[in-house]
């Protein structure tokens, strides 16, 4: 079962500048890549790899991430993660309108997540827009900045999500910097803008010392035409699948028995 999309933007600066970090934002859904397109490229990437550690005997259930590139080459896996990523995470699941206790428990159970088990509940995310913004720390990538008192989520509504990534509680109930990436704020709307606004908004009531972040995530991300990788993708899935059905046809000719009468 493949969950929605999301696109992440990894290194510290605005158009992709400076060094890589373990996340600077992300936004989903992704127009440019369509749900059919996505599960055809779970199928390409996430499936060979749970196939193979069944086959030698080690089953794999739960959450298989794949952080992948879309290039003018097709796309590239950069990582495989047993969990969700961070922070795209904090840009799905809060779409999630399944119950994810539910999905988790049959993660967990051999074939508890199969099309055709009578209990699945279908799959269903909710149409809102969802952009995270990450608030990084003093000197992040290439260090961190611990200590340094946080002011203004109290000020922060209903609208927003916070979540603490880098943080610690002082005994006088003074929020602090404990990490690089600080905090998450995640902003949702019907479509890419207002929730980007919504994001955007949030992020300016919270400062700490050596506040960093991007502005630009999911800048553009409503536009379906998309850029040139993710057509790239759709070429790319057409020949993999004529690969795949020429290696079926191969590996059915090799079980063929010798010797028969023509």
């Amino acid at each position: 079962m493949s969950c929605r999309c999301w696109r992440d933007y990894k290194r510290i600066g605005d158009g992709d500048a400076g060094p890589n970090t373990g996340g600077m934002g992300a936004y989903s859904p992704v127009l440019d890549l369509p749900d059919a397109q996505a599960g055809s490229l779970a199928f390409a990437v996430h499936q060979p790899i749970v196939d193979w550690m069944r086959e030698r005997g080690t089953p794999f259930h739960g959450v298989l991430y794949a952080g992948i590139m879309l290039t003018s080459d097709g796309p590239k896996v950069l990582e495989f993660n047993v969990r969700f990523g961070d922070p795209e995470t904090q840009a799905v699941l809060p779409r999630l309108q399944s119950s994810l206790l539910e999905l988790m428990l049959r993660a967990v159970r051999p074939g508890g997540l199969l099309g055709d088990d009578p209990e699945r509940e279908p799959l269903r995310f909710a149409p809102r827009w969802a952009v995270t913004v990450v608030l990084a720390s003093a000197g992040y990538p290439a260090s961190s900045s611990n200590g340094d008192p946080i002011s203004g989520l109290d000020r922060l509504g209903d609208d927003v999500e916070v979540t603490h990534a880098g943080t610690a509680l002082r005994a006088d109930g003074t929020i602090v910097t404990a990490g690089g990436r600080v905090l998450n704020v995640t902003g949702f709307g019907p479509d890419a803008e207002s929730a980007r606004r919504s994001a955007y908004a949030g992020a300016e009531m919270i400062s700490f010392e050596g506040m960093q972040l991007r502005g630009d995530i999911a800048a553009g991300a409503g536009d379906r035409s998309g850029p040139a990788e993710a057509r790239t993708l759709e070429s790319w899935l057409a020949e993999w699948s004529a690969q795949e059905q020429e290696r079926e046809r191969e590996r059915e000719l090799e079980l063929e028995p010798e010797g028969r009468d023509g």
